[in-house]
């Protein structure tokens, strides 16, 4: 039996992670983005739909975060099609590295990251709401 401060305080990680995920997201995309040539430069072979899209997805990241501290429905519903968006996005430059496309090792592994996140994070309020739903 999942006890209520069990998933409050799993909520409030979850919605910790997501906001704390989203800023760090919008603020490195944008360096990327619109910094100074430095900036820029230092992003390397970055590729250019992965990047835009990370850089859009840290907004959504954030409102998801605020939808979780709420308590909105909406929420969970957001975190998967978030989870399900960053595995499309992922295979597509999956497809990109296979043709032979320029790219940095370590989008790789943000993507990973991003992926396991947003999945994990969509489980377990798919799980809570399950849960909620049944009573225990």
């Amino acid at each position: 039996m999942i006890t209520t401060s069990y998933r409050s305080t799993g909520r409030w990680i979850a919605a910790g992670i997501a906001l704390v995920f989203g800023v760090l997201t919008i603020v490195s995309g944008g360096q990327a983005l619109f910094g100074d040539a430095a900036a820029k430069a230092a992003a390397g072979d970055a590729v250019p739909f992965v990047l835009w899209f990370n850089f859009a997805s840290g907004f959504a990241y954030v409102l998801a975060g605020v939808g979780i501290v709420m308590r909105k429905p909406w929420a969970g519903a957001l975190a998967a099609g978030l989870a399900i968006a960053i595995l499309a996005v992922f295979m597509l430059f999956a497809l990109h590295i296979l043709r032979g496309g320029a790219y940095e090792m370590r989008t790789v592994g943000a993507m990973v990251l991003r992926a396991a996140v947003w999945v994990g994070i969509a489980t377990y309020l798919r799980r809570s709401a399950k849960a909620a739903a049944s009573g225990a």
